[in-house]
């Protein structure tokens, strides 16, 4: 079976941090790229981040510039997504995907929450 598995949501403060976690298991995830995606509430879903399946090329949406990083553990098929200064419009299900284009998506997933609140 082809999953993938995604770990440390959470409920955090404005300006704090969060590392999320990318885990695949069925396939080897370094020969995928990998995206970051989020969904708030009454929203549609939107690309956060991008690495490529060589690790060596990164993209992030604007709005997350400068404070998200993702980076990717081959030896253990893992992709992260290390979020700093959250801000409340940050708060969503965050989910990784085997494609950094939603249409491309053959594996989401099932997303983990992020609430980003006083």
């Amino acid at each position: 079976q082809l999953q993938l598995v995604e770990s440390g949501g959470g409920l955090v403060q404005p300006g704090g941090s969060l590392r999320l976690s990318c885990a695949a298991s069925g396939f080897t995830l370094d020969y995928y790229d990998i995206g970051w995606f989020r969904q708030a509430p009454g929203k549609e879903r939107e690309g956060v981040s991008c690495i490529r399946s060589s690790g060596d090329n990164t993209n992030y949406a604007d709005s997350v510039k400068g404070r998200f990083t993702i980076s990717r553990d081959n030896a253990k098929n893992t992709v992260y997504l290390q979020m700093n200064s959250l801000k409340p419009e940050d708060t969503a299900v965050y989910y990784c995907a085997s494609n950094c284009v939603g249409a491309l998506v053959d594996y989401w997933g099932k997303g983990t929450l992020v609430t980003v609140s006083s």
